[in-house]
């Protein structure tokens, strides 16, 4: 299954909890093994494994312990600012997102709102 076709957070939390336990189970360890080996309970690993929420710290533990660590960077590859950035910026790297104050400016007389109403 392709986790991009997927349209529930509980679906793919769903599908990763299989994949975690088809490793664990290629790797021919029980979820005891695994568990103590990456320093988290047998409970945390069950619940991983079903679905359930955990925390990151857990999940990269195990993570670490399945050898799959390493796919964090296709996950999430380490990017630089672009270069219009740069230029802007006059080669300082962006530490924030400015908007446009124009947007939050009310009209003068207007009740206040909190700007989330229509």
């Amino acid at each position: 299954m392709n986790i991009q076709e997927m349209l529930s957070d509980e679906v793919v939390l769903t599908e990763l909890g299989s994949r975690v336990a088809r490793r664990r189970l290629d790797m021919g360890l029980t979820q005891a093994m695994l568990a103590e080996q990456a320093g988290v309970s047998k409970r945390t690993l069950e619940r991983l494994e079903t679905g359930a929420s955990t925390q990151l710290t857990s999940f990269i533990r195990i993570l670490r312990v399945l050898e799959l660590l390493p796919g964090l960077d296709q996950l999430l590859p380490a990017q630089g600012p672009g270069p219009m950035a740069l230029l802007r910026g006059k080669g300082k790297v962006p530490q924030r997102v400015r908007t446009s104050t124009t947007a939050a400016i009310q009209e003068p007389g207007a009740p206040w709102r909190w700007g989330d109403e229509s």
